[in-house]
């Protein structure tokens, strides 16, 4: 037989483009169309419906940038098309791009009652019409005239992100507003064609099964009348059927199917908009569900369900009952899809407290599954802490994106920091938003890494990001590929059934051990440092309301703000999601994330005050605060004293730079101002690097080759400039400090660094001040330490991971920045260096050669970037950025230096000290949080952790008036759990044996006196 396939695949396609497509709707009417534009922010239904609607026409303009504008859709179903066997539909072209789903123009059908029908998408815009008496179609259209600011992926700055900066000029053009008649055998010949077409697509062309295929859809072209697709579609089918009910091949690879849209909580829309894309999305499942029995759909963040049950009850009513028949599942665990570098220990613990809380009160479901397939990376704490919380099962997507090493595995166990092992799938589709399209599943055939040991995948399906969801045509693709020759086989269930099937497969996986670093979006540790700030001064704030909060219930009797503090808890928990905290949002997403935390800022303020006030007393004895778990200037850890006089320190004019010293560290700041010698007073150990300087400021080119507010790129390297010119250069002294204040200005910069010195400390302070201007840059601040350091720590939560500091393999190469919490480590055997911050994450640590032979250590932390897309002025103006360096530091003294500078002490008047209500006896084991029970039982609530990597033990002494009848260990959730930890208790002591980095939670149970009251008749 002579080879003609290629000539038959153009006439393949072309029958099915200009023939069966356009004849699925074979006759269309306009209708009648009146509208209603929203003058600013939208408005519910019941608002809207009041308005005076206008007549509007299919051609015209509509909606300006992040609008909403209501259609009223008024008319009949044609008489001929009533009645059994015609399916009717509303078509709607809202005037959509060819971009993505999700990321223009959505629009949510109304009933006239206010019930929702389902959405209008860009590849999802039918409503259908049920039947009626008279035919009548009465609709209401809630239309989003969302600007599509990333389908083109052009990385330029755009005014789209910003209502101040969009305009007003109407950007879509309204297409097409019919009703329609569907023929439903021309659909799903239609589906046919597309699953075959996809499936032969994929297999090798010397395949017989690829030459079956290719002939049954000639054959089908051949039996069709082209001028009477309708009549004969049916004939079209049957010559398909045949390889269309050829069994898949019995080792083909199995995939599970799980309905998913992963609707990002902000990005390219703010925060009000994903409300509403969840409402649109959801209601498109639950229409789908209504009409296909297989769906199985996963939705991941609590937020997004309580957003419904706020905004839309009846809508999450009807979620509510499909959670109940499990095909509408909760899964996840968490308030949000939340970046997991960045946040601190305590809040990574509540986003699964706080998700899988609302999940067991609203449908007494416990997701075991950890769901974040768009996360930048993945904290090496992750696994003990989901594994604290109950889960068992971990699922990501986003390390497919890593640009230089391939991930070896697709099923494993990862292994925390602590030795906790959860069973991790990571999808071989390489995507989050699959169609189910034959070139997926053979994707995810072709790259399953674990083929000869296990043999099953999952593969979420659904538009996602902006939102969408499974469609009509996804669940025709799953049918026609549940078994089908040549194709993986396809079943559609639950991620829980994915991995209990899959762990039972695969019961000796291999372990992959530390953190799932993204060898991409490397400046998501820097982007945005206003919002990366707002973070980590409401992680603190938060520590300290609980602690002073329950320190004031349990000696003062004052109530404790639960509520308050769950709410404060809910809005912090949804600024920590992957597209906020990292800073890749346009600019309306991070104003409102800084107006957030501002409000934050004072709500804790005041309960912080309130409850001092209550502590304090009424005398005029200055009384210090210390919120840390280590003692600070003599105040002990958790409580309030008066602090000690720590000695002296001076500071003098040497060589047109300064000396500060004062008895412990001796600093050297030059005519440049930048400090030439940190040296221990006692030892003479030096501790700069020859020849170098340390806190200096280093100006780079910043101009990633994509994904510009996600992007460091490494080639920054080879562009900067080290800044040396003084524009003012100021010695200050005060009770107990000294300090150097150096001006310098650059470009359409200025910034200015106080370099400071306390009396009894080993820590050099440094304080830096910018006034930023500069685009597309990044600024570094340097510390070339004289230590010849292996490998580096960086704390992570409740705990730190080691990097190392070479670049021996591809897989350190491509480490070059790295995310740390307040500190990293640095050192040789003896002697250490401990680099702090305030709200600073992203690092770079590496060798040096050394002046005279060796190597030094690098440390550099990344303080600003100034990328230009989504947000064209991301960081722009003032930022207040701490630093410190404390030498001769071991791990457990950057520790405590990392909360030092944290928590600012708080000083008023009081009338004595307060004790703390827990003591711990070992430096190492670190109290996180104390707080009251979430069940209000009056219970406290003791988190701590290992700190320094070594198996510890020690004991908790508990305040007299806690009045502790037992103590028991729980999870995170604070349900109880037989003792890892505990070992024995005796009166109000508890002794711990805990591992390297071991969370405990400890659950205080208080003796109640309770008064009968009795009446006597």
């Amino acid at each position: 037989m002579h080879d003609n396939s290629r000539l038959v695949l153009a006439r393949i396609a072309r029958f099915v483009d200009e023939r069966i497509t356009p004849a699925i709707y074979p006759a269309t009417r306009p209708i009648e169309l009146t509208a209603w534009e929203v003058p600013d922010e939208p408005v519910p239904f019941a608002e809207a419906v009041g308005q005076r609607f206008e007549p509007f026409a299919v051609g015209r303009t509509w909606g300006k940038p992040w609008g909403t504008t209501w259609f009223h859709v008024a008319g009949e179903v044609p008489r001929e098309w009533r009645g059994a066997g015609h399916t009717v539909e509303l078509l709607v072209d809202l005037g959509f791009s060819g971009g993505q789903s999700g990321f223009q123009a959505e629009g949510l059908v109304y009933e006239p009652g206010g019930g929702i029908v389902k959405a209008i998408e860009p590849f999802n815009s039918y409503v259908p019409l049920a039947p009626t008496a008279d035919g009548a179609i009465d609709l209401y259209v809630e239309a989003a005239s969302n600007p599509d600011i990333g389908s083109n992926w052009g990385w330029k700055a755009s005014p789209f992100g910003d209502k101040a900066t969009a305009g007003t000029d109407p950007i879509y053009t309204l297409r097409r507003v019919d009703v329609a008649l569907r023929d439903v055998t021309v659909w799903e010949l239609d589906r046919d064609f597309w699953a075959l077409r996809g499936l032969l697509a994929e297999l090798p062309s010397d395949l017989p099964r690829a030459a079956e295929i290719l002939r049954a859809l000639e054959r089908a072209v051949d039996a069709m009348d082209p001028d009477d697709v309708a009549g004969t579609a049916a004939a079209g089918r049957k010559a398909l059927a045949g390889v269309l009910a050829q069994p898949a091949y019995a080792s083909a690879h199995r995939v599970t199917a799980v309905g998913h849209a992963h609707i990002d909580s902000a990005w390219l829309w703010p925060t009000r908009e994903t409300i509403r894309k969840c409402a649109r999305t959801f209601s498109n499942v639950l229409q789908l569900m209504e009409v296909n029995d297989e769906i199985v759909f996963a939705c991941s963040s609590a937020q997004q369900f309580a957003w419904m049950k706020e905004f839309y009850p009846e809508l999450f009513e009807r979620i509510r009952a499909r959670v109940i028949e499990g095909r509408f599942v909760p899964v996840g665990g968490m308030w949000v899809e939340s970046d997991t570098n960045l946040p601190g220990g305590e809040a990574l613990a509540r986003q699964f407290v706080a998700g899988k809380g609302f999940f067991l009160r609203e449908f007494g479901v416990d997701p075991l599954e950890v769901w974040l397939p768009d996360s930048f990376g993945y904290s090496a704490a992750l696994p003990q802490i989901a594994s604290a919380a109950g889960s068992e099962y971990f699922l990501t997507q986003k390390i497919s994106w890593n640009e230089t090493n391939v991930m070896p595995h697709h099923t494993f166990d990862w292994e925390g920091i602590d030795g906790t092992r959860i069973f991790t799938h990571f999808p071989p589709v390489d995507t989050y938003n699959s169609v189910l399209s034959g070139q997926e599943l053979a994707t995810a055939q072709r790259q399953y890494a674990e083929k000869g040991a296990a043999n099953s995948s999952l593969v979420p399906f659904g538009f996602g990001d902006g939102g969408g969801g499974p469609t009509r045509e996804m669940l025709a693709a799953a049918s026609r590929t549940a078994s089908l020759e040549g194709s993986p086989t396809v079943r559609i269930a639950s991620p829980r059934r994915f991995f209990d099937d899959a762990r039972a497969e695969y019961p000796h996986p291999p372990v992959w051990t530390g953190e799932l670093y993204l060898e991409f979006h490397r400046g998501t540790y820097t982007s945005q440092a206003r919002t990366k700030q707002g973070n980590r001064r409401s992680e603190h704030l938060l520590r300290e309301a609980e602690l002073w909060a329950t320190t004031a219930q349990v000696r003062a009797g004052v109530d404790y703000p639960y509520a308050e503090l769950d709410s404060i808890w809910q809005t912090v928990l949804l600024l920590q999601f992957h597209d906020i905290l990292p800073g890749s949002s346009i600019a309306w997403v991070h104003k409102q994330a800084e107006a957030s935390y501002r409000e934050v800022a004072g709500r804790l303020e005041a309960v912080i005050a309130a409850s001092i006030d209550a502590l304090s007393g009424t005398g005029g004895e200055s009384v210090v605060f210390n919120a840390s778990p280590f003692a600070v200037a003599g105040v002990p850890p958790l409580s309030a004293g008066v602090p000690m006089r720590a000695g002296e320190v001076t500071v003098s004019a040497v060589e047109g730079g300064a000396l500060l010293e004062n008895g412990l560290v001796r600093v050297s700041i030059d005519a440049t101002g930048r400090v030439s010698s940190l040296a221990d007073a006692l030892g003479g150990r030096e501790f700069v690097a020859p020849g170098q300087s340390l806190g200096e400021l280093q100006l780079f080119r910043d101009t990633p080759n994509q994904w510009d507010a996600w992007d460091i790129d490494e080639h920054y390297r080879r562009h900067g400039q080290t800044l040396t010119d003084v524009t003012s250069f100021e010695i200050t002294e005060e009770e107990g400090r000294a300090a150097v204040r150096v001006l310098r200005e650059f470009g359409e910069s200025s910034v200015m660094q106080d370099f400071g010195l306390a009396a009894g400390s080993t820590t050099l302070e440094i304080t830096t001040t910018l006034d930023w201007h500069e685009r597309q840059k990044l600024i570094k601040l340097a510390f070339p330490i004289d230590v010849r350091a292996e490998r580096a720590a960086s704390e992570i939560q409740f705990g730190h991971v080691y990097r190392p500091t070479h670049e021996n393999t591809s897989w350190d190469v491509a480490r070059f920045e790295t995310s740390a919490h307040r500190w990293v480590h640095v050192g040789e055997p003896g002697v250490g260096v401990a680099v702090a911050n305030d709200a600073t994450y992203g690092h770079d640590i590496t060798r040096q050669p050394r002046e005279g032979g060796g190597t030094t250590t690098l440390v550099r932390q990344s303080l600003l970037r100034a990328p230009v897309f989504p947000d064209p002025e991301a960081d722009q103006g003032t930022h207040v950025l701490r630093s410190s360096v404390t030498v001769g530091a071991e791990i457990i003294d950057a520790v405590r230096e990392g909360y030092r500078i944290n928590l600012p002490q708080r000083v008023l008047p009081g009338s004595g000290p307060v004790a703390p209500l827990v003591v711990v006896h070992n430096r190492a084991i670190v109290v996180e949080a104390i707080k009251l029970a979430d069940d209000r039982s009056g219970d406290v609530i003791v988190r701590l952790y290992e700190s320094t990597g070594v198996r510890s033990g020690g004991t908790i002494d508990f305040d007299g008036a806690l009045d502790a009848a037992t103590v028991r260990e729980t999870d995170l959730l604070e349900r109880e759990l037989p003792a890892r930890a505990v070992t024995s208790m005796s009166g109000g002591t508890v002794h711990l044996a805990v591992g390297p980095f071991q969370i405990v939670t400890l659950r205080v149970s208080r003796v109640q006196i309770v008064t009968l009251r009795v009446s006597r008749a």
